[in-house]
């Protein structure tokens, strides 16, 4: 859900760190007459319109500019000249104020305000300091409300806003259309408008203009309040507007008042936020333990308020003989999306069905679980358990809900716990390591092969073999792989390399299900045991790895000693379950031959959370590898660590995008930030891959001078990236891609928590069609935007085309950017959305979000967006669009225009800059770091967080980069011998002790073993139990602690990966050697 809690913060509050998802296609009731559904107009209808038509007129592809179509009446928008000598008028008193006042500020003008029909709360169109969107606006999104109602004294009288056509109700789709003739004007929705329902009307639909505009009702329709009125309003602020709200779902009549000196929903303090260093895991657990809980609070409370009702449902049955539901799951309004593996209940809400299996006193109900999600967002449910009877004859009056589950959250809060109490659950070395301690560095004694390169996988290049050997040569280890750079051919060889060093099975994880296939796969290759452990949820979702699950191993399981488990199996399958007594030796066998089939493999893959599986709680694992780990939370992270390890390997790219965290008060606290990135603010420099396989040399260009310092290489030539057999119309042949000016405006969706570009989206539509003309395959094409408004548009627009068949728009992939993380696709296409004259960009704006979009693509890439609008540099923080715009411009590849005449786009975008490297550096971390002076924070930067090639952490500067084509392996592996002998720890499970009295002592006096260390942690866990927290004066929690831990003169020996030594400390590291 990547952007799912991004979007309402990036509506409401500009520049925005969540979402949320929305949908258009709603119906609401018929009008019975054109009275109700026009408005006699004594106002101007072109007022609060965006200027930039004439742009429009020249792209070619945009729609016909709005035009003035009414005779400007404007003497009742005009306001009284505020006189300064006016006797200073005191804030509106609560108790003098009539019912349709503004329950926010106090403004109360009839003309001004609204009704919200879904809670019956008046609010106006006045927009107040601090607060991007009026009153009206902010409220009906919060409060997920959609219709409105003038006052019955407005000049337009007491109107229920609805499309004249449908009867629609939700004014985040209405729309006006002036009628000349008739001097009215008519309200129609977006919907209405799309599907050609009025295609033979007199009216000009290009001429449409939603009736929302910045975020505010349009003043001809609902008055600003006048300067007078404004002035005696309440200044309400953010917070006070959340906390008002969430009052208002316990007690709708509680009022501003209130929220002085009040608790209640939405009014807790401020969760202690994430810390660089901890004392111990003790402080550790009572960290992060409030975090993940605030994060599965939020996530039930989101899971079970989403349901469906009327839904239409088509039965089927699986192979498996299990009943298949299918249909279609709307996501408007909701935070949650669906996933293969979620739980599902299905409801009949009928009388008639009460005596069937599975009903209670409400009907028939039933639990399943997502096998999959078609191309055109067709569910398919698959129930649990054996379904002989059911309403199978009807498709009609469904309720689908959401079934929550804590097993995740459990999972990450018992991982915690462990670290705290267990003491052989990590390293002694690892856990000091993982809160931050100053620890004496050690590395290992491995195996280190003389050709590094796994079999059947591509040969390394020499950044790929010096991760190899980093990772098996040292007990902790960060790999930072940017796009295309062979990550996960990179891991699987480090793990094929870790099972030959004979310290027993590898544990492999990541936080997803597809990261965790893709690696099993090429595991597997390498002639490795391999298991895939997957979640009994999603046993039935297919996969490319279903023969190395385990549960596809046991099915399958061919051998005499396994006859009784395979007779039980195929009766179960037949009869649909089994005896009491088949039952309970069905499981037993069940057990004993996972336990088998998991005992006997050389590598064990599973996600994080799928390593506290129970059918693992007996294994240890000293060697583990999680992928994509800057994609996992901490505690997430920590579980298949606390499995006993010894050597940890991290892999990911802490400049792509991070954790995904739903609810804003734990990620402000800094839940989001990963293990992978604090590791890497403490000293600890990860390993870079610097060549890349993916794009055209061109698309790679700015994100490595962006993101990675100019230090990514190209491992395909210009002539292996150019699309052979196409005709499209690339402003130079020799560079596949460029940047189509559009000036289209934005509008709120559906939902009002997102935006779209009908412009836009009008132009992806065109693009797409041509490449299809060209020759280019559907699956070929990826088309990413960042809001899901627009994603959903896009697909509706696609889906009316009538060029190529339905189907071959259906393969088209729209998907988020957080969806293209990890993936590719040959050609681009990217809409921005954003467009507007004051709002700016919202988290369009995330380097880390743009970095993913712009380097998704193989052999051509296309970005669809309001040049003046990106262009424009922001005084918060840098703007990576000046910079990415003039790049292109650069090259004349900013162009407008119809496809067949683009022509370039004179527009002058500012300087570019230099982009700091503490640009990525967010949260409270972040912050920490950001402590230093200039000088010393860009030393931090440099030396911490991107690595330029030239003193990069593999040692390789610019003339040391070998031409990949011209590698051979036997260059490689002398480049990998060359690197220096490996050494390895004494003391394997000795480390400084765990707490802060030894803050103070050098790593080699601070020796004492392990076994005390957990004595002092059960008994330091019992006082702080008994004292309800834990110290907050330690060195560790001091707020000087990151001035202290970074300062220059501790730092040597970068190349080998350590900190803070001294050079007696650095000389003694050989002497410290001891295989696992």
């Amino acid at each position: 859900m990547g952007e799912l809690s991004q979007e309402v913060d990036d509506l409401l509050y500009g520049e925005g760190n969540f979402n949320f998802l929305d949908e258009f296609n709603t119906q609401g009731s018929q009008f019975e007459n054109l009275s109700q559904n026009t408005l006699d107009m004594p106002y101007d209808t072109t007022q609060g319109t965006q200027e930039g038509t004439q742009d429009e007129q020249r792209s070619g592809l945009s729609q016909e500019p709005v035009v003035s179509l009414l005779d400007q009446t404007t003497a009742e928008l005009q306001f009284d000249d505020l006189d300064m000598n006016d006797e200073f008028e005191p804030p509106y008193d609560p108790k003098d104020l009539p019912e349709h006042a503004c329950r926010y500020c106090g403004i109360h003008s009839p003309g001004s305000v609204m009704k919200c029909r879904g809670d019956g709360k008046w609010f106006c169109n006045n927009r107040l300091p601090g607060l991007p969107s009026s009153c009206i606006i902010l409220h009906l999104v919060r409060a997920k409300q959609k219709e409105v109602s003038l006052h019955p004294e407005s000049p337009l009288g007491e109107i229920v806003l609805e499309c004249y056509n449908c009867g629609q109700r939700n004014v985040f789709l209405l729309g006006f259309i002036a009628a000349k003739s008739d001097s009215v004007v008519v309200l129609l929705c977006r919907v209405c408008l799309s599907n050609n329902a009025l295609k033979d009307s007199n009216w000009d639909l290009g001429q449409w203009q939603p009736l929302i505009e910045d975020r505010s009702f349009l003043p001809w329709l609902v008055k600003v309040p006048d300067p007078k009125e404004q002035m005696r309003s309440w200044n309400i602020t953010a917070a006070q507007v959340n906390k008002l709200e969430e009052m208002w779902k316990t007690n709708p009549d509680a009022t501003i008042e209130d929220l002085d000196g009040k608790s209640g929903p939405g009014m807790e303090d401020d969760p202690q936020p994430v810390m660089l260093r901890y004392e111990d895991a003790y402080q550790y657990q009572h960290v992060f333990a409030p975090l993940v809980k605030m994060e599965a609070d939020y996530d039930k409370k989101v899971k079970e308020s989403q349901s469906q009702e009327n839904v239409v449902v088509r039965w089927d049955i699986g192979l498996n003989k299990k009943r298949i539901a299918y249909f279609h799951f709307t996501k408007e309004d909701s935070e949650a999306r669906l996933v293969p593996g979620d739980e599902l209940r299905l409801r009949l809400n009928s009388s008639a069905y009460a005596n069937l299996a599975n009903a209670d006193e409400t009907g028939w109900n039933a639990v399943g679980h997502v096998s999959k999600i078609t191309a055109n967002e067709e569910v398919a449910l698959e129930l649990r358990g054996p379904q002989q009877v059911g309403p199978w004859d009807i498709n009609h009056g469904f309720q689908v809900e959401f079934v929550w589950k804590s097993t995740s959250f459990d999972r990450m809060q018992a991982a915690m716990r462990t670290f705290a109490v267990d003491d052989t659950s990590v390293s002694g070395y690892l856990y000091h390591k993982l809160l931050g301690h100053d620890v004496e560095p050690q590395t290992i004694r491995a195996n280190v092969p003389k050709h590094f390169t796994a079999p059947n996988l591509p040969q390394l290049n020499h950044s790929q073999v010096y991760a190899v050997r980093k990772a098996l040569s040292n007990p902790l280890c960060l790999i930072q792989g940017p796009p295309g750079t062979g990550k996960t051919v990179t891991s699987a060889t480090i793990v094929f390399h870790l099972t030959r060093q004979n310290q027993g099975q590898v544990l492999v994880c990541a936080p997803s299900n597809i990261a965790v296939d893709q690696l099993a796969e090429k595991l597997h290759k390498t002639g490795l045991k391999v298991v895939r452990l997957s979640a009994k949820s999603r046993e039935a979702v297919a996969s490319s790895v279903d023969f190395l699950t385990l549960h596809h191993q046991v099915r399958h399981l061919d051998t005499p000693d396994h006859q009784e488990l395979q007779k039980l199996l195929a009766l179960k399958d037949e009869l649909g379950e089994l005896s009491h007594a088949d039952e309970k030796k069905f499981k037993q066998l069940q057990n004993s031959t996972e336990r088998e089939l998991l005992t006997a493999a050389d590598v064990i893959c599973t996600t994080c959370v799928g390593a506290g599986d129970p059918r693992l709680q007996n294994f240890r694992f000293k060697q583990v590898l999680v992928d994509e780990s800057t994609q996992a939370t901490e505690p997430e992270c920590l579980i298949p660590i606390m499995m006993g390890a010894k050597q940890i390997v991290l892999v990911g790219d802490h400049c792509q995008l991070g954790p995904v965290i739903m609810c804003k008060k734990a990620a402000k606290a800094g839940l989001h930030q990963s293990l992978f990135e604090r590791l890497i603010f403490l000293g600890i420099r990860p390993v870079r891959l610097e060549v890349q396989y993916r794009m055209h040399p061109c698309l790679s260009e700015f994100p490595s001078q962006s993101f990675y310092d100019g230090s990514l290489q190209n491992g395909v030539t210009l002539n292996e990236r150019l699309y052979a057999g196409i005709d499209f119309p690339w402003p130079r042949p020799d560079m596949p891609m460029f940047f189509l000016n559009s000036t289209g405006a934005e509008e709120i969706s559906a939902s009002g928590t997102s935006y779209l570009n009908r412009t836009e989206a009008t132009n992806i539509e065109k693009l797409v069609t041509y490449f299809l003309k060209s020759g280019v395959k559907p699956y070929q094409v990826g088309i990413i935007t960042p809001y899901e408004g627009q994603r959903a548009y896009i697909c509706s627009v696609l889906q009316r085309q009538t060029c190529f068949s339905h189907k071959a728009y259906e393969e088209i992939e729209v998907a988020s950017v957080d969806s293209f993380q990890g993936r590719e696709k040959d050609f681009i296409l990217l809409s921005c959305v954003r467009s507007n004259q004051n709002q700016g960009i919202g988290f369009l704006n995330d380097p880390r979000r743009l970095n993913v979009a712009l380097t998704r693509a193989k052999y051509g890439l296309i970005i669809c967006g309001n040049a003046k609008v990106l262009g424009k540099q922001f005084r918060s923080q840098p703007s990576l669009w000046v910079n990415l715009l003039s790049h292109y411009k650069k090259y004349e590849l900013v162009v407008e225009g119809a496809l067949s005449n683009l022509r370039q786009c004179h527009i002058t975008f500012s300087k570019p800059m230099r982009l700091p490297s503490r640009y990525f550096a967010k949260g409270p971390i972040g912050a920490e770091v950001g402590q230093f002076d200039d000088e010393k924070r860009d030393q931090v930067d440099m030396d911490y967080y991107r690595g330029p090639a030239a003193s990069s952490s593999n040692g390789h500067g610019p003339e040391a980069l070998v031409s990949l084509q011209k590698q051979s392996q036997s260059q490689v592996d002398v480049v990998a011998q060359s690197l220096g002998p490996v050494q390895a720890p004494s003391k394997y499970f000795n480390g400084p002790s765990m707490y802060s009295q030894s803050a103070s002592l050098t790593p080699s006096q601070r020796s004492s073993d392990r076994s005390q260390g957990s004595m002092d942690r059960k008994k330091k866990g019992k006082n702080l139990r008994k004292q309800g927290g834990l110290s907050q004066g330690s060195a560790y929690s001091s707020p000087n602690y990151t001035q202290n831990i970074m300062s220059q003169e501790s730092y040597t020996a970068f190349d080998d990966g350590y900190h803070n030594l001294t050079s007696q400390e650095s000389q003694s590291q050989t002497q410290n050697t001891q295989d696992l």
